[in-house]
C-alpha cells in the first residue's frame, strides 16, 4: 500500500500554556510570530495570555492564537516530512488548513482568525450567553432531534453516535440535564459562543467580505471541507465555505470517511492538543495517527513518519 500522509488543523478546546513551546521551536516561533506581527492582535504580551486560563479560552484570543500556534509548527515542519495528500481543519482550523495548503499566507491568516473571532463575539454578545456541549452515546438523527425539540442546534457531527451542539446556554443546560437523565454524556465545552450554529448568521456576510479582500488562491493540496467532507480545489468555493462554517454544521464524521476514501495511512495533528488524532485513530484505526503534542523534537515527527514511508 502506499503511503499517504494527510495534515489535520485543530480549533478550539486544546489550547494550553506550552502550546507555542512544541517540539524545541521556541526560538524560531518567537521570530516568526514578530514576521506576521502577532503582538498587534493582542492586547497585552503573549506569555501574559499564555499563563491567564481566561485569557487563553477567550474567544477573541484563542482563534488567533491556535491559528499561529498551528501555522508556526507547519513552518518548521514542510520541508521536512513527505507531501500531504489532504490538509483537514477543524471549525477555526479549516482556516488554518488553507494555509498549510498555500492558499493564502500566514500573516493574512491571522488577520482573518482575528476578523472571524471579532465577529462572532459581537454576534454573541447580541444574544444572551451562550454555550457549546459535547454528546456522546446517542445517534445523530436522534440527537438532532432532540436537540431541535430543545432549541438548539447541532453545531459538529463528531461520529455516528457523538456531537457537538450548541445555543443559548440557558437551552444548553437544560439539555445536558435532559440527556443525563436517559444516561447520555455530556461535557459543557470552554468555548462562550455557539459556534456553527444560527445564532452566528450575522457573522457570515462580513467575513466573506473579509475574504474578498484576502482573495485565497487554489490550495496546492486539496482541503477538506468541514461543511460537506468533499475536497476544494478553487480559492472562490474556499471563501465560500470558510463563511457558511460559521453558522453551519460541520459534517467532521464525513471528513474523516474522505480520508480513508482518499487512502490515507497515516495522519499528523499539528496541535495544540491530539483530540483530532484520537477522533480519526478512532474512527478509522488502519490509519496511524499522532499529534506533535507527542514528540519532543522535529527530528521525531520525521522520523515516526518517514517510518510509515519506508514501509
Amino acid at each position: 500500500m502506499t503511503a499517504r500522509l494527510a495534515i489535520l488543523c485543530p480549533g478550539q478546546g486544546r489550547q494550553h500554556p506550552g502550546m507555542f513551546d512544541v517540539l524545541g521551536l521556541s526560538f524560531d516561533v518567537q521570530t516568526l510570530l514578530e514576521q506576521w506581527s502577532m503582538q498587534e492582535r493582542l492586547p497585552m504580551p503573549l506569555a501574559t495570555v499564555l499563563a491567564n486560563e481566561t485569557l487563553l479560552f477567550s474567544n477573541r484570543l484563542a482563534q488567533p492564537l491556535i491559528v499561529a500556534a498551528t501555522l508556526s509548527v507547519w513552518e518548521r515542519l514542510k520541508h521536512a516530512l513527505p507531501a500531504p495528500t489532504v490538509v483537514l481543519g477543524y471549525s477555526v482550523g479549516e482556516l488554518s488548513a488553507y494555509a498549510v495548503a498555500g492558499a493564502i499566507a500566514p500573516a493574512a491568516t491571522l488577520t482573518l482568525a482575528d476578523i472571524r473571532a471579532q465577529l462572532m463575539d459581537a454576534s454573541a454578545q447580541s444574544s444572551p450567553p451562550q454555550a457549546l456541549l459535547a454528546v456522546t452515546g446517542l445517534d445523530l438523527k436522534r440527537t438532532g432531534d432532540t436537540a431541535a425539540r430543545a432549541g438548539i442546534s447541532v453545531a459538529i457531527e463528531t461520529g455516528h453516535d457523538s456531537a457537538v451542539v450548541g445555543g443559548l446556554r440557558e437551552d444548553v443546560q437544560k439539555y445536558a440535564v435532559q440527556l443525563a437523565q436517559d444516561g447520555v454524556r455530556t461535557v459543557m465545552l470552554p468555548v462562550g459562543v455557539a459556534s456553527h450554529t444560527p445564532l452566528m448568521n450575522a457573522a457570515v456576510t462580513p467575513f466573506l467580505e473579509a475574504l474578498g479582500k484576502h482573495r485565497l488562491s487554489d490550495p496546492a493540496i486539496p482541503v477538506v471541507a468541514g461543511l460537506t467532507g468533499a475536497t476544494i480545489r478553487n480559492g472562490d468555493e474556499a471563501s465560500c465555505m470558510l463563511a457558511r462554517q460559521i453558522s453551519e454544521t460541520i459534517r467532521w464524521k464525513d471528513c474523516m470517511d474522505t480520508c480513508a476514501e482518499a487512502g490515507i495511512t497515516v495522519a499528523l495533528e499539528l496541535g495544540p492538543g491530539s483530540a483530532l488524532a484520537r477522533m480519526l485513530h478512532g474512527a478509522h484505526p488502519h490509519i496511524e495517527c499522532r499529534s506533535i503534542d507527542d514528540f519532543r523534537s522535529v527530528e521525531g515527527v520525521v522520523r515516526w513518519i518517514g517510518r510509515h514511508f519506508d514501509q
